[in-house]
């Protein structure tokens, strides 16, 4: 197993500091979310962005992707029977995969609950169709670029549109492409009814990435999740890529986050 870590806490920090406390702490990756960069990435020149991957190569880090994919610019809806809105928050995910590639990175996780949320009127049926048809557009650029889409089930705290790993499966088998692959991530997957580690194992053959955390918001190790299962279904179903970590309280120092949270899933990942 890889580890990587967000650059999201390490709030005010730029990308390339980010990049060094990875490296110095001792991650392979960083996973960067696009609004730490700006508000719309169609205003980060090539420039910027060769200069963003230089710093990684320098570090020796790989910038693995992109999350937090619409949180800026404001406004965007995927699941929308507007289709003019949601062509153009479509549209603005075709710039992702270019930044995400240009990066260096090959894979972008879809949480974005604000974004997919079924509006009012909005039938699930719905919203199905017109993610499936949108994420389907998606690929012919994704896999020229390189790029998997990875679909995050997100809790029902969250969202009321897949919130668990078996609809996200479902939705990879409509979408239909080795380019669109299902994410997997501690935190969500705790609020399942099902125990993690069944979840995880019945996700076996689609899982494109995941995250570490804890079901307390906290980094992984933080609080009373237990890992062996998650761990041992982990290595069953035969992902070794990547494991970032992602948290959701930024009151602790980055680099207090970016060391215990290693430092536990590389004990974890040697016991179990």
């Amino acid at each position: 197993m890889k580890f990587a870590m967000c650059n999201e806490f390490c709030q005010g920090w730029s990308v390339c500091d980010a990049i060094r406390l990875a490296a110095d702490t001792g991650y392979e990756g960083v996973e960067v979310a696009p609004f730490t960069i700006a508000d719309d990435v169609r205003n980060v020149p090539i420039s910027k962005r060769d200069e963003i991957r230089s710093c990684a190569e320098k570090e020796g880090i790989r910038i693995i992707g992109l999350h937090w994919l619409l949180t800026k610019p404001e406004g965007l809806h995927f699941t929308t029977n507007d289709a003019a809105l949601r062509k153009r928050t479509r549209d603005y995910l075709d710039s992702l995969i270019d930044f995400c590639a240009d990066l260096g990175g090959d894979r972008m996780v879809f949480g974005s609950p604000k974004s997919r949320n079924m509006l009012p009127g909005l039938r699930y049926r719905e919203a199905w169709s017109n993610a499936v048809e949108s994420f389907k557009s998606l690929m012919p650029k994704a896999q020229e670029r390189g790029v998997t889409i990875c679909l995050e089930p997100l809790s029902y705290f969250e969202t009321d549109f897949i919130m668990t790993v078996e609809e996200g499966c479902r939705m990879c088998d409509d979408v239909n492409h080795p380019n669109f692959k299902v994410h997997i991530d501690v935190k969500a997957m705790s609020a399942e009814r099902k125990p993690i580690d069944e979840v995880i194992r019945g996700a076996r053959g689609y899982v494109g990435h995941f995250h570490v955390n804890d079901a307390n918001k906290n980094g992984p190790g933080w609080g009373n999740t237990d890992y062996a299962p998650i761990v041992k279904a982990v290595r069953e179903i035969g992902y070794d890529d990547f494991a970032s970590v992602e948290v959701f309280d930024f009151s602790f120092p980055p680099r207090a986050i970016a060391k215990r949270s290693l430092d536990f899933l590389q004990e974890a990942w040697a016991k179990y």
